[in-house]
């Protein structure tokens, strides 16, 4: 990307580094947070325009992020002449649209999960991209950026694990909203999980099962509460996911890379280690929601990205791509099937453009 320019620089002088000007869709919970941490926390970026469903809304969280100003619609975000790279933090069945005009824009885009409601409309972006010429779509997948998941695949590219023998995951909420189905259990929890295969394992799912414990009372009515998913790779890896959604504790993330030279796990966020009289025991506090518990690596997420927008490559190291929000698309559906009918299901994945 090549930053605009104020003013005219001076023959012989050098042009000062200009920050890359964000369009945010969608301000509501996610997308205002992203708004303080690109006015805040961000090196290199401000927000410039932004637009929600809400008029209202938009113009509060506008007030928080100085020179930002309000537009009407989403196409108009895209299309604004101050506006280098977008972030998308609106509903997920409006993310296939939202993106493919991006990249018909020639505009780096960060995208929140899901980067499309099913396969075919997530592989319609990653056609759209590649007959673009050009790699411009990341996709919010933060624990992709959390230190404890860096560190677990710093381990695992070093080769201190040996071979991946097995993928330990838990993901556990508090509460969910009014409404959350097992759908959601899929598509907004262990889509997480999902992406962690491709991340750690460099593979991703080729079958998966779907176990339907006896369910919580704590779970709202209709939601099978836990799940276990036990996924396989071509490789031969085996990836087992508990969620546990309605704990009415706190959030957890855990991650346990079993491997042939040895076991590591991340996500035990201990605290404070106490002694008491009576013997010793781990102190420490869970967060309430993911918030708290990511913060860092929304923050690291969306660091990485505005330099990879200002450098030109439009995509960070690690970052998650239109490529895996498609393939996590595709093992989402084959997850969710099992949830009607027992068995292993296999993932089925179109050809990876060149």
């Amino acid at each position: 990307m090549t930053a605009p320019q104020d003013a005219a620089v001076p023959p012989g002088a050098q042009a000062a580094p200009q920050d890359v000007r964000v369009g945010v869709i969608g301000v509501g919970r996610m997308g205002a947070d992203h708004v303080e941490r690109l006015s805040q926390r961000t090196k290199g970026a401000r927000v410039s325009v932004l637009s929600d469903y809400a008029r209202e809304t938009a113009e509060k969280v506008s007030a928080t992020a100085p020179g930002s100003r309000v537009v009407d619609t989403w196409q108009e975000v895209v299309a604004a002449e101050d506006v280098d790279a977008v972030l998308i933090a609106s509903p997920g069945q409006f993310h296939r649209e939202q993106v493919l005009a991006c990249i018909d824009a020639g505009k780096p885009v960060l995208c929140e999960k899901p980067l499309a409601m099913n396969p075919a409309d997530a592989f319609d972006v990653v056609r759209a991209e590649h007959e673009a010429g050009a790699q411009l779509v990341s996709l919010g997948f933060m624990r992709r950026f959390d230190a404890g998941y860096g560190q677990l695949k710093d381990a695992l590219e070093a080769g201190e694990l040996g071979t991946p023998l097995l993928l330990n995951c838990k993901h556990r909420n508090a509460d969910v909203l009014p409404g959350f189905s097992d759908t959601h259990m899929v598509y907004d929890s262990a889509v997480h999980e999902i992406d962690a295969i491709s991340f750690f394992l460099d593979e991703p799912a080729t079958s998966v099962q779907t176990i339907v414990p006896r369910t919580t009372e704590k779970a709202p009515e209709g939601l099978h509460d836990p799940l276990l998913f036990v996924f396989r790779t071509a490789s031969g890896t085996v990836v087992t996911d508990e969620l546990w959604v309605s704990t009415n504790s706190g959030y957890e993330v855990r991650t346990e890379l079993v491997g042939s030279k040895g076991a590591a796990t991340v996500g035990q966020e201990s605290g404070m280690v106490t002694t008491q009289q009576a013997g010793s025991r781990w102190g420490g506090s869970v967060p309430v929601d993911f918030r708290p518990r990511f913060i860092a690596a929304y923050d690291a997420e969306v660091q990485a990205w505005v330099a990879a927008v200002a450098d030109g490559s439009n995509i960070a190291p690690r970052s998650a791509t239109a490529w895996d929000g498609y393939v996590a698309a595709a093992v989402c559906e084959a997850a969710e099937q099992p949830l009607t009918a027992d068995g292993t299901v296999d993932v089925t994945l179109q050809e990876r453009p060149a």
